[in-house]
């Protein structure tokens, strides 16, 4: 049954109603350029995806390294999911080997789990060129795990590698290898495109003749985006029959990454109206998202479907005139509320008076006529300089209150100097940078100067201004600077010639330990930009702790 109220368009005659969602964030996910997960890491992304409502969570191999192990150990103890099953994952036996004493397969027995996942080869130039074998000893290895692990009393799962290149070469092995799996009691045989080279065309052509040569069999699937068509590849195989599909949050995975779960849930759901999470869960896709991006620490993909920031923002005038109009669904495909995630107005000079009063409104501000069009022309003037109100909310709700008459009574800067000391007495390669702050501002009614040091400019001017201003304004002490990026907007002069007086964009985060927000500050000179922002950073922070 799918949530109330969603535009499902149905999906065609044939195709599942359900299909359970294995997600591999843990193991595949993992393998992602730039993740490195300790086990306390793990375990809050496993809680992450139990709350989202997954069926199975695949935790990774017990017998890989030390953390994986002590992982499972810790899972067994001290996860409680609600909805999902923790999975543990392996390979079949050796080639030649016995199963009751090959290690993986004794690992994945020992691992607590009550499900675990085998993989196996299912195209027959890798049994017979990388396992140097026997096709024969090639389906042997697989029937063979899936008996030795379903007589220990598990629920298995086969994924056969490489499936869609080895069926496109050899479908009687390829059908052969899912055979022997689906006959010693596999609960489920996926089939992997793990190259990540097939199209979808060829994933439902091909996944629907497995579901008919494999009558009762559950069928899963399992995609790399290689090809870039990991996602409509899932989606190309549950149309064939697949029932089971497997993917990662945010699409992690080794080289470009796997299906993206985030992506395809909502298709399946929304558009297809195919059961995928329990009732009412549909509607975390974002917040987990966002979650399990800040315990794998990457940045959120802002252009990512239905969860990005970007998913739901419009820039253009004629998108946020039609917004103010006619609601979200003049240019929105399903409502962002669904997943989670909400309609954003970007600010620029292509967003015409339509969209600035949008996003008011979205403050909580209201502006009349002459203000709306005196904040136009100063958007349209500052953006031509540089400014970017759209990566910037903050400073651009800090404009609009100036655009009302208002003025910030938190302080008043005087001044500012900030000196760096390049320390190298001695001539050698233990060279030591020092730099210094020193800010002069009004407060209560009083001048107050003050000093400060940091490992640079941004630091030493935060370090010092919280200096003047802490005693008086104790809520300082919750907001906190988070990431600083600078952008150069003019590298080259007239002539072309790289120029190092180029105009610098600065970008400031900030957090209050609940809410984020975002400030902008432009200058030929670097520390300006940086101290505009770090200013509206801590006035806005004010303004909202």
């Amino acid at each position: 049954m799918t949530d109330p109220a969603l535009p499902s368009v149905g999906a065609p005659p044939g195709t599942p109603t359900a299909v359970e969602i294995f997600d591999t964030t843990l193991r595949d996910g993992a393998q992602f350029e730039g993740i490195s997960l300790s086990v306390e890491d793990k375990l809050r992304v496993a809680e992450q995806l139990d709350w989202l409502g997954v069926a199975w969570i695949e935790g990774g191999y017990p017998m890989a390294n030390p953390k994986d192990e002590e992982f499972f150990r810790r899972a067994v103890n001290e996860l409680q999911l609600s909805t999902a099953t923790l999975v543990a994952f392996g390979s079949t036996r050796r080639k030649a080997g016995k199963v009751d004493d090959d290690p993986t397969l004794r690992a994945l027995v020992e691992a607590g789990t009550s499900t675990v996942c085998i993989v196996g080869k299912s195209w027959d130039f890798h049994v017979t060129d990388a396992l140097e074998t026997t096709l024969d000893e090639g389906v042997a290895m697989v029937g063979d795990s899936v008996k030795f692990l379903r007589n220990a009393g598990l629920r298995v799962f086969f994924d056969a590698e490489h499936f869609f290149d080895g069926y496109k070469a050899n479908p009687e092995f390829a059908l052969r290898v899912l055979e022997a799996a689906a006959t010693e009691g596999a609960d489920c045989v996926v089939l992997c495109d793990t190259n990540g080279g097939s199209l979808p065309h060829e994933v439902q052509r091909i996944t629907g003749e497995v579901v008919s040569y494999l009558e009762g069999v559950k069928v899963g699937i399992h995609t790399q985006n290689d090809s870039g068509c990991a996602v409509a590849n899932s989606i190309a195989a549950v149309l064939g029959g697949a029932s089971h599909v497997q993917g990662t949050v945010n699409g992690y995975g080794e080289r470009t990454g796997n299906a993206n779960l985030m992506t395809v849930i909502p298709d399946l759901t929304l558009k297809l109206g195919i059961e995928t999470l329990p009732e009412g869960r549909i509607s975390r896709l974002t917040s987990v998202s966002r979650h399990v991006a800040e315990l794998v620490n990457l940045p959120p993909h802002a252009a990512d479907p239905y969860v990005g920031s970007s998913a739901f923002a419009h820039k253009g005038g004629l998108h946020t005139s039609a917004l103010g109009r006619a609601g979200g669904a003049s240019y929105e495909h399903v409502d962002p509320a669904v997943v989670g995630n909400r309609t954003r107005v970007l600010v620029s000079e292509l967003g015409g008076r339509a969209g600035l009063g949008m996003k008011a409104e979205e403050f909580g501000l209201e502006l009349d006529g002459a203000q709306t069009k005196d904040l136009s022309e100063r958007v349209n003037l500052l953006e031509s300089q540089g400014w970017v109100f759209e990566a910037a909310d903050a400073s651009l709700e800090l404009l609009m209150r100036d655009v009302q008459g208002w003025t910030q009574e938190f302080f008043a800067v005087e001044s500012y100097r900030v000196t760096t000391e390049h320390l190298n007495p001695a001539g050698g390669n233990d060279a030591a940078l020092s730099t210094e702050a020193t800010v002069t501002v009004a407060v209560d009614g009083e001048r107050v100067v003050t000093e400060g040091s940091g490992n640079g400019p941004v630091n030493a001017l935060d370090a010092a201004l919280r200096s003047a201003l802490a005693d008086r304004l104790p809520a300082l002490s919750k907001i906190h600077l988070t990431d600083f990026r600078v952008r150069v907007l003019d590298a080259a002069d007239a002539a072309g010639n790289a120029d190092t007086g180029a105009v610098v964009r600065v970008l400031i985060d900030t957090t209050n330990g609940d809410e984020t927000w975002t400030t902008v500050g432009v200058s030929p000179n670097v520390i300006e930009a940086s101290w505009t922002a770090l200013v509206d950073a801590l006035v806005f922070g004010l303004l909202h702790t």
